[in-house]
């Protein structure tokens, strides 16, 4: 079976990155054991690593890269933000158990949108925290085989991921 619209997909991979063709350093390894399994064509992975896997089947390899542009865009000054510290205060005190130099933070938008950020600094009044992706301003490149492709079940594509050894359980 080819890899297309409605199928699940497993497979393992090496995922390096480079900024500005410096050289790639490891970002992910998977493995026979951990593979990454997916439902193709319901948009839960990049559209270009869908792209470049479609029509491989059980044992095709495969060897691309996708630009920072195409993968998790360009990092954009204007996602680091300066945060007022009274912001992360809990109790009357600076939260400092969980607002630390480095930490990911689960945050919430002005409209309810729920975001990541790194906190990149603290001083006395300002917290700085970075919103970009961690993986913006990076060229991917991919290197794996395709270790299944199935068709998905019924109740896959109704609840829009793969279920079963490799993917989400309930």
């Amino acid at each position: 079976m080819k890899i297309a619209e409605d199928t699940a997909v497993t497979v393992n991979y090496y995922l390096s990155a480079s900024k500005n063709n410096n050289l790639e350093e490891l970002v992910e390894q998977t493995s026979p054991e951990h593979p990454f399994a997916f439902l193709y064509g319901f948009g839960g992975v990049l559209p270009d690593f869908e792209s470049n896997l479609a029509n491989k089947q059980k044992g095709d390899k495969f060897d691309f890269k996708i630009e920072a542009e195409k993968a998790y865009g360009i990092y954009d000054k204007e996602y680091v933000a300066k945060i007022d510290k009274q912001a992360f205060v809990v109790d009357g005190e600076f939260d400092s158990k969980r607002i630390k130099i480095g930490e990911d933070i689960e945050m919430n938008d002005a409209e309810g949108n729920q975001l990541v950020g790194k906190v990149l600094s603290i001083d006395d009044t300002i917290v700085t925290m970075d919103f970009n992706h961690p993986l913006a301003g990076f060229d991917l490149h991919f290197v794996g085989e395709v270790l299944d492709v199935r068709a998905a079940t019924a109740e896959e594509l109704d609840h829009g991921h793969i279920h079963g050894a490799h993917g989400h359980q309930h």
